[in-house]
């Protein structure tokens, strides 16, 4: 069993940033890959960013690209999303999950999930 918390979420104004944390325990985490995803109001959750075992690989979503960057601290049992130039249409609920295959970014690739940190951002 694997526990996931995340926390760092909270109401920046557009053009702002915020750092997500996800703290794991209860397995060795470096033997996961990790993601985020995030839910907005009236919408399916969607696939923002991943990270391989090493943390030498990530993906991110297009929308997302050049803004977020995922990292891990393997010694930490932590993984983290740096959230840079917000806008409004980011505002969602970003949950973090931990997955046994190599470059999950789909939901079912996912195993473990936390039950999310809520960002809001204004105009």
């Amino acid at each position: 069993q694997v526990q996931l918390v995340e926390s760092g979420g909270g109401l920046v104004q557009a053009g702002g940033s915020l750092r997500l944390s996800c703290a794991a325990s209860g397995r060795t985490f470096s033997a996961y890959a990790m993601g985020w995803f995030r839910r907005a109001p009236g919408k399916e959750r969607e696939f923002v960013a991943a990270s391989t075992w090493s943390g030498h690989n990530t993906d991110y979503a297009d929308s997302v690209k050049g803004r977020f960057t995922i990292s891990r601290d393997n010694a930490k049992n932590t993984v983290y999303l740096q959230m840079n130039s917000l806008k409004p249409e980011d505002t969602a609920v970003y949950y973090c999950a931990a997955s046994t295959t190599a470059i999950p970014t789909r939901e079912s690739e996912y195993r473990y999930w936390g039950q999310g940190t809520q960002v809001t951002v204004s105009s």
